[in-house]
């Protein structure tokens, strides 16, 4: 495996995980009525690869799974982020 790809997956693997925390934050601060983090920031580290822990912490923490354009956004954008992943796969054959 060359680097860049040893990169991306480091890349995947670290957004993923932030991603699911920043969502489980999220759940306690609004349990807690905090600061909240807001709807455009926790899509947006969905749509910057975290789609698979966006996904992961809206399953765990029963968080804005009843916001349509969380539980319909979050799994469209982890299709086309598969579906981006395969393409390049493909390709690069």
């Amino acid at each position: 495996m060359d680097s860049l790809h040893q990169l991306t997956l480091y890349y995947l693997a670290a957004i993923n995980v932030i991603t699911f925390l920043i969502y489980g934050i999220d759940k306690w601060k609004a349990k807690k009525h905090k600061w909240r983090i807001s709807e455009s920031t926790l899509l947006m580290l969905a749509v910057i690869g975290g789609s698979v822990g966006a996904w992961i912490g809206m399953k765990t923490w029963h968080h804005k799974s009843l916001h349509k354009k969380f539980k319909y956004g979050i799994p469209f954008i982890l299709t086309l982020q598969l579906a981006l992943m395969i393409y390049l796969h493909v390709m690069n054959r």
